[in-house]
């Protein structure tokens, strides 16, 4: 590569492969710091029930205790799941996928208890959800040879 040019060689992927690459690499570390962090806040729900405070009525108002072990389920599941998806499973890509979502979801209906956090984790999610979708074991197979 010169001049601020990309160039192919040896039939390398296009930088937009490699791009899918790199993407679905940091979904997996996202995957595995998230929920870690997951998991930490669930526990401190499940542990000290007047740590998180509800803000006005909502219409999904749970239990602390009862967010807490969904956080700390979610929380386990998601970074089994980074692993597997650093691995290079096919499998895994789609069960990070289907955890992002819920873990989306989950996070929307925690708003009330932890808004920035929640919206935070939220947008962490769609990029794990992005960078999931648009990796192929194609691209991966070009860049890595």
């Amino acid at each position: 590569m010169t001049g601020g040019t990309h160039t192919q060689d040896r039939g390398a992927a296009p930088s937009v492969n490699r791009a899918a690459v790199g993407l679905s690499v940091f979904a997996a570390c996202v995957m595995v710091m998230s929920g870690m962090f997951s998991a930490i806040a669930g526990f401190a729900a499940i542990l000290e029930n007047e740590f998180f405070v509800v803000r006005g009525g909502y219409v999904f108002e749970f239990d602390v205790t009862a967010w807490g072990w969904i956080h700390l389920l979610f929380g386990i599941l998601v970074v089994a799941a980074g692993f597997a998806v650093l691995s290079g499973r096919a499998w895994a890509r789609s069960l990070g996928i289907v955890l992002a979502v819920l873990n989306a979801i989950a996070n929307f209906m925690f708003i009330p208890y932890y808004p920035v956090w929640s919206l935070l984790i939220i947008a962490l999610d769609i990029a794990v959800i992005w960078a999931l979708a648009v990796y192929s074991r194609q691209a991966a197979d070009a860049v890595w040879d």
